[in-house]
């Protein structure tokens, strides 16, 4: 299983310019991913607060397994006379996206959502059924 990062808003600069070359990427600061193996699963468990269940979705195409999360908060200001001088609460998209393999299918994943973390199981390797050889005997 090999993690791939879709993500990032463009909105910290600092963030870009002072990242560590050590780890190639850009920490991420949305959807922080533990993962786990056991028992020949894997195990994904995926900060997402602040989301409600009916906001995030999980998407396996083409052998990878994305899981996005969307949060649309317009609400109206009731003190007209006030504005905001910094808005720091996340509206919007965020999305992960992990290589799963191409033999996995929606059936074999099992989801569940508690407490602002999405936890995420499925088979390490998909079983494939081994056909049996059938001989014909061979008469006298």
């Amino acid at each position: 299983m090999i993690p791939a990062r879709r993500n990032g808003n463009g909105l910290d600069i600092f963030d870009e310019v002072f990242a560590d070359p050590f780890f190639g990427e850009k920490e991420n600061k949305i959807m922080k991913t533990d993962l786990k193996e056991k028992d020949g699963k894997y195990m994904l468990e995926i900060d997402v607060p602040g989301y409600d269940k009916e906001d995030i979705k999980i998407e396996l195409n083409e052998g990878y397994l994305t899981v996005s999360a969307e949060k649309n908060e317009e609400k109206e200001d009731k003190d007209k006379h006030a504005k905001y001088l910094k808005r720091e609460r996340f509206t919007g998209m965020c999305s992960r996206s992990y290589y799963v393999g191409e033999s996995l299918k929606e059936e074999d994943i099992k989801a569940s959502f508690k407490n602002g973390i999405l936890s995420i199981e499925f088979p390490k390797e998909v079983e494939k059924k081994v056909e049996e050889k059938k001989y014909i005997p061979i008469g006298e």
